[in-house]
């Protein structure tokens, strides 16, 4: 009974350990056969974090994340973290590696997929004999390049166990292969998308891509087959099954799409969702069992998917993510546990490397640019396109593992090889920038969509400041309604067409003598976010498809049709931090004489006091910025309003920002809308001024403008500001966020815009004889020592007045200048006070709505506010 008792007592005890786990002292991070899942999330952990880091610092030098996942795997390897005694055998240990081998190997088969899916063959019809002539370059001098560097390492590094004839050839295939998922975003993030340099380096590069992945199919089916008969077998088999997929399957697959209805909605369905991957792991499953590997089972299913209405994109955004965060920075760990540079230890290791860097710049570079350079590319054209076409990346490191696994190469090739791959893929983007920088790249000519073929793309030169064209910038759809209200404010006087036929040509152009009218034209520009995501990138490749099928664009394209606007569309796919610049750019392609930014930040509901009822209306996008609660965003509306700021800082036009507070459109049919402008004086006020004028002109709208003047100063204008130096204005980027930094002006200047707010005030406030728009509009002038606060209780008494039966629930809308430069009165002082003593306020508040916006908003003035700067020109 004793031993008995004694054994139980082990097992109970034994079993409790178990299930006690840390608590019972059991070690995590020791590997275990019947609980592997433990040491797979402390090494998965370990990958991801180490990938991060490197990807967030890299990419301030723009590189690529394929650069930061090798290097990470590199430093988790023998070369770096291996040398820490007990590391590899703790976290990475021997027995481990085929759990994460399987995983690495799924997310392989699935990117693949993913690489497969990204190309489109559309992009080949355009410049297809340029793009012919560049890849069939950019592959016969590599190849025979490559094939006689791999003499000279074969007999340096390899021994006679490797075959010489498919040494020779892998190495042409691992010498000439493009990168074509890095050589995409590459190409992306520089914005080579609508030059010719970036169309044919694509369809160039997928030519080398298919070719490239053919040869390396061949190179794995003759390590694998036993004869030449068997090779031969393998071969056909894979060509057979080639065949099959891209025209029985696809085929299929098009008409199962289509009658489940994902094709039409451009979204996978969950029956065609398990399909696909279906068909991309049984696609994986046949290519491995037929002696080539798994990897281009998933790259042939990749290409049956069709890319109609977004349908590849739906596909790319429901797997990418845990295929690019969690699966590949696996495999790339597993490669840099593979690579160990401590190997190359000698000269003759490092000048092969020198050497087969040289090479495989050289072949590619020299071909592929001096290809295209006899094809009409001017020189610094073909250089880019050069450089780009020697990209190497993600696809070569698969296939140095392929090479490895397969035992054509060993360590210490592959880990020369390796350098290679990751001394390529860093130069491709400051080579291209140094080739080929913005300034030399010509564009496409722009293809908006809609009516935009009625509209003269030169800039009128009307009187009095009418504004005829607009660049409407749209990016979010809970802006779609505050744009709709700003786009329903534009309105252009009548005119009288009796001698039309004295006109000149370009404004005629924009008069519809039927109408008797100038003729209002929006051009829609659609920001999307280039993220680091494949779909992402496909979006920016399909642009043209996805404008067709984006439902922002549509429903402001159907408001602008049922309101007799000309409206045409631009989608542009960049950075977040390029979205400026994109606007700054399109404004000057188009002529657009005004910028409009529509900012809203959805609804939110509220009891009525006074009717004991709910309402609902539209939230300051500053709401959250003086509202400090755990339930709003704090984060959307200090991001928005920098990117605001850099619009401000970098339009070469005025622009208009109309932070929404639940106004609605004033259409011609709708009761009354009332307007309220403070005025101050300066550029920006007197563009406010002159563009309310423009509005009134629509019957349904009325205004009450109030000129406010130190108490100290005359009726006839303000002081002259001081100043002794004369500093141009200069764009700023400061620790909080971008800003526009405007120099000290000198007597002369204040004087001249001082003189010219008092003729633009007596020219419509004192008129004679006013125009209907100038009867709609109530003139006032008041002196006081409080400008600013008397200009807050004005706005709310207006506020009040208009939520009257008269302008029905209508909100009342503001008109004011941002007044960052040559403002008649420094109103900072006043604003503190409004603010309050023991109040505080983001600085990103009056940076970005100026001092009166800002104090207009701390006030708590119910009303939307339109905020106006001049462009930069207009100093006066």
């Amino acid at each position: 009974m004793g031993e008995l008792s004694r054994q139980i007592i082990e097992v109970v005890a034994r079993a409790a350990s178990e299930q006690g786990g840390v608590i019972s002292g059991d070690n995590p991070t020791k590997y275990s056969p019947s609980n592997p899942i433990r040491l797979w999330i402390i090494q998965v952990i370990i990958i991801i974090a180490f990938t991060q880091i490197l990807s967030l610092g890299l990419s301030r030098i723009r590189q690529p994340r394929v650069i930061a996942e090798v290097i990470g795997g590199i430093i988790l390897g023998p070369t770096v973290m291996g040398r820490i005694p007990g590391f590899k055998q703790t976290i990475f240990p021997d027995e481990s590696m085929p759990l994460l081998v399987i995983t690495s190997n799924v997310g392989l088969i699935l990117f693949l997929f993913i690489v497969g899916l990204e190309i489109d063959t559309r992009v080949l019809k355009r410049n297809i004999l340029v793009s012919a002539n560049v890849s069939l370059a950019g592959l016969i001098v590599p190849l025979g390049l490559g094939a006689a560097l791999g003499v000279g390492v074969y007999r340096e590094y390899i021994g006679d166990t490797v075959n010489y004839g498919h040494f020779l050839l892998f190495t042409a295939v691992a010498i000439s292969i493009t990168a074509f998922p890095v050589l995409c975003r590459i190409i992306t993030e520089l914005k080579l998308l609508e030059t010719d340099v970036g169309l044919v380096t694509l369809a160039a590069g997928i030519c080398d891509d298919v070719v490239g992945w053919i040869l390396l199919a061949l190179t794995v089916a003759l390590v694998n087959a036993s004869n030449s008969l068997t090779a031969l077998y393998v071969l056909l088999a894979t060509v057979g099954y080639t065949i099959f997929l891209l025209f029985p399957c696809r085929w299929g697959y098009r008409w199962l799409a289509r009658r489940t209805g994902s094709l039409e909605k451009g979204t996978p369905s969950t029956f065609m969702m398990t399909l696909t991957l279906f068909v991309a792991l049984a696609s994986a499953f046949f290519t491995d069992i037929i002696g080539v590997h798994a990897i281009f089972g998933g790259f042939l299913a990749g290409l049956i998917i069709p890319h109609d209405n977004g349908y590849a994109v739906a596909i790319v955004e429901k797997i990418e993510d845990l295929v690019v965060i969690l699966f590949i920075p696996i495999f790339f760990t597993l490669s840099g546990l593979r690579t160990n540079l401590g190997l190359l230890n000698t000269g003759k290791d490092w000048g092969y490397i020198i050497v087969i860097c040289l090479i495989a710049f050289t072949s590619k570079f020299c071909a592929c640019g001096a290809a295209a350079y006899f094809r009409g590319f001017k020189w610094r054209e073909a250089a880019a396109i050069g450089s780009l076409m020697s990209c190497k990346g993600l696809v070569e490191l698969i296939v140095l593992n392929i090479g490895l696994q397969a035992g054509i190469l060993e360590p210490r090739t592959f880990s020369m090889f390796v350098v290679h791959a990751l001394v390529l893929t860093f130069m491709t983007t400051p080579l291209v920038l140094f080739f080929y920088p913005p300034k030399y790249r010509v564009s496409h000519k722009e293809k908006p969509v809609g009516d935009e073929a009625t509209i003269s793309p030169a800039r009128p030169a009307f009187d009095d400041g009418i504004k005829t064209k607009f660049t409407l910038l749209l990016d979010r759809m809970e802006s779609l309604s505050a744009a709709m209200t700003l786009s329903q404010l534009l309105y252009a006087p009548a005119i009288d067409t009796s001698d039309v036929a004295s006109l000149d040509e370009k404004k005629a152009a924009h008069f519809e003598a039927s109408e008797g009218k100038a003729a209002i034209s929006i051009d829609a520009l659609r920001l999307m976010e280039l993220t680091n995501r494949t779909s992402a990138v496909i979006k920016s490749h399909e642009s043209e498809s996805l404008l067709h099928n984006d439902p922002l664009i549509s429903s402001y394209q159907t408001f602008g049709y049922l309101n007799d606007l000309q409206v045409s569309t631009h989608l542009s796919v960049i950075s977040q931090e390029g979205f400026s610049d994109a606007v700054a750019t399109h404004v000057s392609n188009t002529s657009s004489q005004m910028v409009m930014i529509p900012w809203a930040r959805g609804t939110t509901t509220t009891l009525d006091e006074d009717h004991n009822g709910i309402v609902t209306r539209a939230r300051n996008p500053f709401d959250a910025v003086f509202q400090k609660t755990t339930s709003e965003d704090q984060t959307t509306s200090f991001v928005y309003s920098e990117f605001i700021r850099r619009v401000f800082a970098q339009s070469p036009v005025d622009v208009a920002l109309f932070v929404d507070r639940g106004s609605r459109s004033p259409a011609l049919r709708a009761p009354k809308q009332h307007f309220f402008l403070p005025f101050f004086g300066g550029p920006d006020d007197r563009l406010a001024l002159s563009f309310l004028v423009q509005i009134c002109e629509n019957p349904k709208v009325s205004a009450t403008v109030v000129r406010f003047v130190k108490a100290a100063e005359s009726a006839a204008g303000a002081a002259p500001g001081s100043g002794t130096a004369e500093n141009p204005t200069a764009f700023q980027q400061t620790m909080a966020a971008a800003d526009t930094i405007y120099g000290q002006h000198t007597t002369q200047t204040r004087l001249a815009s001082d003189t010219a707010d008092n003729i633009l005030w007596a020219k419509f406030a004192n008129a004679r004889d006013p125009s209907p728009a100038l009867s709609r509009i109530s003139f006032r002038l008041t002196s006081s020592p409080t400008t600013l606060k008397d200009a807050i209780s004005q706005a709310k008494i207006e506020a009040s007045q208009t939520s009257l039966s008269l302008y029905s629930s209508k909100t009342l809308i503001v008109l004011l200048g941002r007044s960052r430069r040559m403002a008649a009165d420094n109103l900072e002082s006043q604003l503190k006070e409004v603010v309050g003593v023991g109040g505080s306020m983001s600085s990103a508040v009056p940076k970005t709505l100026g001092d009166v916006g800002a104090a207009f908003v701390a006030a708590g003035v119910n009303a939307s506010l339109l905020v106006f700067q001049a462009a930069h020109s207009n100093n006066n």
